[in-house]
C-alpha cells in the first residue's frame, strides 16, 4: 500500500497555508490590532475562529466524506449543490477573490515605486495586472507542479518575510496597547468572529480540499483512509501557520497608534510600519510579501476553478477555462479595490452562513441519516437571515422585518442565522421521522 511521508505532507501544509493566506489574511489583522488594542485577545480569538477553525473543518469534511463542494451541497438537492457551487467558484474567482488579491499586490507592492505623476492613470494598474495574471496563468498550468512550486519554494520565502518583519517590530514596538474602539469595546470576540469573514477562506477551503486531495493522490496514495489523515494533518500544518501569522500581524497593529494613529485599512497601517523599521528598504519588504501572498492565492484560486469549470463543462479543457478566468480576473480588478469589497461584504454575508451551516451539518449527517429535510430546514432558516444580513449591510433596510429580527438571539452580533439554523434542522428531523413512521405502517 503507498503511504506518503511526513515530508510531503508538510510541504502540502505550506503549500495550504499560501493558498489561503492572501490579500484579507495579510490586511484584516493589523487594523484588527489597532482598533481592538487591550481587547486585542478575545477579538483575534474570534477572527481565528472563523479566519482558521472554520476552514480547518472544512478541509476535515471534505477530506473524511471523500466527497467535493458539490456533492456535499447536493445533499439537499442535485440541482441546488451545481447551483451552490458555481456561485462559490464564482466567487472566490474571477468575481471577487481573485480580482483583490491583484489589486492588494498592486495598492501595497508596485504603486509604491510608480512616480507620482503616474498614480492616477488607470494604464498603470492594467499594465500591472496584465504581468501579474501572465505570471498567474503561467503557474497554474500545471496543477500537478503545485507543491514543487508553492509548498516548496514560495511560502518558505514569505513566511521568512512575515517572520522578519514581526521580529523587527518586537525588538522596536511603535507604541503600546490603546484603549480599544468601535465595536470592539463591547463585542470584541463577536466582532473578530466577524471580520474572519472577509478572509473567504472558509468558502475557498470548499474549493481547496480538492486540491489538496488531489496533491495526496499525485504522490501515488490511493486508499481514501490514507487520503483522508494526510490531508487532515496537511490543513492542521496550514492552521498553525495562519494562526501564528494572523497573531502576529494583529500585534503589529496592537503596537502601532501612539505613533502612527489609526490608519484607514490594514495595508496603509503596514506600509507606514515597516517604513518606519526598515526605512526605504521596508517598502521592498512589504512589497515583497506582498506580491508573494497574492501570487500563490491567485495560482490556486485560478487552478481550483480551471479544474472544476472543466469537469462542468465537458468540452472546455482546463487551459482555456484558465486563461478566461485570468482575462476576467484582469478586467474585475481594474475596477479598483474599493468598489470590489465593498460589492463582496454584504454577498459574503449571504454565503458564509451557508457555507457553515453546510460543513457543520457534514460532520452531523450520520445522526439524521444524511437527510435532505434536515439539509433543507437548515439551510432555508440560514438563508432568510442572511439575505436580510446582506441587504442590511448594503444600506437597504426593510424596516418592519429589521424590527423583528432584532428579537433573534444574536442578531445584533451580526449571527443570527445560528438559532433560526437549529430550528429549521430540527424542524426538517422532525418531518423525516413523521416520513419514515408513515413508511413503517404502510
Amino acid at each position: 500500500m503507498k503511504t506518503i511521508s511526513k515530508t510531503h505532507i508538510f510541504f502540502i501544509g505550506l503549500m495550504l497555508f499560501s493558498l489561503f493566506f492572501g490579500a484579507g489574511n495579510l490586511i484584516f489583522p493589523p487594523i484588527l490590532g489597532q482598533q481592538a488594542g487591550e481587547q486585542f485577545w478575545p477579538a483575534i480569538l474570534g477572527f481565528i475562529m472563523t479566519g482558521v477553525g472554520l476552514p480547518l473543518l472544512t478541509i476535515v469534511a471534505i477530506a473524511l466524506s471523500g466527497r467535493n463542494m458539490q456533492e456535499l451541497a447536493g445533499r439537499i438537492h442535485p440541482k441546488f449543490g451545481i447551483v451552490f457551487t458555481i456561485v462559490v467558484y464564482i466567487l472566490i474567482g474571477p468575481s471577487m477573490a481573485i480580482p483583490r488579491v491583484a489589486n492588494v499586490a498592486f495598492e501595497m507592492g508596485a504603486q509604491t515605486f510608480v512616480p507620482e505623476s503616474l498614480k492616477s492613470s488607470g494604464w498603470v494598474l492594467f499594465a500591472y495586472t496584465l504581468v501579474f495574471f501572465g505570471v498567474v496563468f503561467w503557474a497554474s498550468l500545471n496543477p500537478s507542479k503545485l507543491v514543487d512550486r508553492i509548498g516548496n519554494v514560495l511560502t518558505p520565502l514569505l513566511l521568512l518575510g512575515v517572520a522578519g518583519l514581526f521580529v523587527a517590530a518586537m525588538l522596536n514596538p511603535q507604541g503600546s496597547a490603546q484603549p480599544a474602539v468601535q465595536e470592539y469595546v463591547e463585542s470584541p470576540f463577536f466582532k473578530g468572529f466577524m471580520e474572519g469573514y472577509l478572509t473567504l477562506d472558509t468558502i475557498a477551503a470548499l474549493a481547496f480540499g480538492v486540491v489538496v486531495i488531489n496533491a495526496i493522490r499525485m504522490k501515488g496514495v490511493e486508499d481514501n483512509k490514507l487520503i483522508a489523515k494526510a490531508a487532515i494533518q496537511a490543513a492542521i500544518v496550514a492552521a498553525i501557520g495562519l494562526s501564528l501569522v494572523y497573531a502576529a500581524l494583529g500585534y503589529i497593529g496592537v503596537t502601532s497608534v501612539e505613533s502612527f494613529g489609526y490608519a484607514e485599512n490594514g495595508g496603509q497601517l503596514l506600509t507606514v510600519v515597516v517604513q518606519a523599521l526598515f526605512g526605504k528598504y521596508g517598502l521592498i519588504l512589504i512589497a515583497f510579501i506582498v506580491t508573494l501572498a497574492c501570487l500563490t492565492t491567485c495560482i490556486g484560486l485560478v487552478a481550483a476553478c480551471g479544474q472544476y469549470f472543466s469537469t462542468l463543462i465537458r468540452r472546455a479543457s482546463y487551459n482555456w477555462v484558465a486563461f478566461i478566468i485570468c482575462v476576467l480576473g484582469l478586467l474585475v480588478s481594474n475596477l479598483g479595490l474599493n468598489q470590489i469589497i465593498s460589492i463582496s461584504v454584504p454577498v459574503l454575508l449571504v454565503i458564509y452562513p451557508v457555507s457553515i451551516v453546510l460543513i457543520l451539518l457534514s460532520f452531523l449527517d450520520r445522526l439524521f441519516h444524511v437527510s435532505p429535510y434536515v439539509y433543507a430546514g437548515a439551510m432555508i432558516a440560514t438563508v432568510i437571515i442572511s439575505i436580510f444580513d446582506g441587504l442590511k449591510e448594503a444600506n437597504i433596510s426593510i424596516d418592519f422585518i429589521t424590527t423583528w429580527f432584532k428579537y433573534i438571539p444574536l442578531y445584533e452580533k451580526g449571527i443570527g442565522w445560528v438559532i433560526p439554523a437549529i430550528v429549521g434542522a430540527l424542524i426538517g428531523f422532525i418531518i423525516e421521522m413523521l416520513k419514515s413512521d408513515r413508511s413503517v405502517t404502510k
